[in-house]
């Protein structure tokens, strides 16, 4: 384990930024906290999460995936893999980082998505472990330790002073490389990252939604739950706008466009939403016609399909992000409590 002066953080950023591109937590003028480049003089934010995960780093909102250059009689495919450099993101909360164990399991599985797998090999995640986490947090729910919450290394502040500790091969080779920024953990670091994680673990067990019942949420009982007539009150109250689908770590619904250039085809994937009525929309129809039908899925997907065939693994991991910006309150957890008859 090593140690530094969370004074003397801003020395370590600016060594990093030297060797590589860097993003971490910074407040915006609006008092949020966003990942950016960092810059001279950029404060890492003391918010608890930001706005948006660190999703976007690895799988972006949008992302040119190739372009075709016609000359004449010529088309030239240009890849843009190659476009992707060594990037470090720090300050990652242990919601986010369990999010990447989801999106593994949809990315990093025959077919492999090339473009994923080449971002996850060259960025290194710096996990910082939470203090005082939000009423709007659930993430004990779905087995993730805030206290302890991974990555390729894994970071603690207490009393001014940060902690780290490789968790990966990755995680060690990045200490190494910038080892002079670091000195050894004292004596007493242990004990008192323990003391911390002891404290907000307390506090974790405290929040309101961290004791929802989940043993209704399986594969066994998707059609009773499929059926619930509860999902037609539920969903009338959505306005399908699609800002959890965007906000939330875990989604990982695309489309691909082409656009022309006027001197040949750029090739975009681009984020969308279940939530969408064109999403789902084929030259033959649309097989989800209604927001209760889109409504539905989204849910369905998060607490049963996806556990179901990924050895009970949930595609949520308790962020709250959904809680906070849904403009009517209408959320996972109360459709949890709803049909989890909580």
């Amino acid at each position: 384990m090593f140690q530094i002066p969370v004074a003397k953080l801003n020395d370590f950023f600016a060594a990093v930024a030297e060797q590589e591109e860097l993003y971490l937590p910074v407040d915006n003028v609006a008092g949020q906290a966003e990942f950016k480049k960092w810059e001279k003089g950029d404060k890492l934010s003391t918010a608890l999460n930001t706005v948006r995960s660190a999703k976007d780093f690895f799988f972006p909102q949008t992302e040119n995936l190739m372009e075709f250059k016609m000359e004449g009689k010529n088309i030239d495919v240009v890849d843009a893999h190659a476009d992707v450099k060594n990037f470090a993101v720090f300050g990652v909360r242990g919601c986010d980082a369990a999010a990447f164990h989801v999106l593994d399991t949809v990315f990093l599985v025959d077919p492999i998505d090339t473009y994923y797998k080449n971002r996850r090999e060259h960025g290194v995640m710096i996990t910082l472990a939470c203090t005082e986490p939000a009423p709007t947090c659930f993430c004990n729910l779905f087995g993730t330790d805030a206290t302890n919450p991974g990555g390729d290394i894994t970071s603690w502040i207490v009393d001014e002073m940060m902690y780290l500790e490789a968790v990966t091969d990755k995680g060690k080779n990045f200490l190494e490389k910038y080892k002079a920024c670091f000195e050894d953990a004292a004596q007493d670091a242990n004990a008192k990252v323990d003391a911390q994680k002891s404290e907000v673990s307390k506090k974790l067990e405290a929040l309101p939604f961290a004791h929802l019942k989940m043993d209704k949420f399986k594969g066994e009982n998707l059609m009773e739950l499929f059926n619930d007539p509860a999902w037609e009150k539920l969903s009338k109250a959505c306005l399908g706008c699609g800002t959890c689908t965007f906000v939330c770590p875990t989604c990982q619904c695309y489309d691909i466009r082409d656009f022309d250039t006027g001197h040949g085809i750029k090739r975009f994937r681009c984020w969308d939403s279940c939530m969408y009525s064109d999403f789902t929309q084929m030259a033959h129809g649309n097989p989800r016609t209604t927001q209760l039908e889109r409504f539905r899925q989204r849910f369905m997907h998060k607490l049963v399909y996806h556990p179901a065939n990924h050895n009970g693994e949930y595609s949520c991991v308790g962020c709250g992000r959904c809680l906070a910006k849904c403009p009517i309150s209408m959320n996972i957890v109360k459709v949890m409590k709803t049909l989890g008859k909580n």
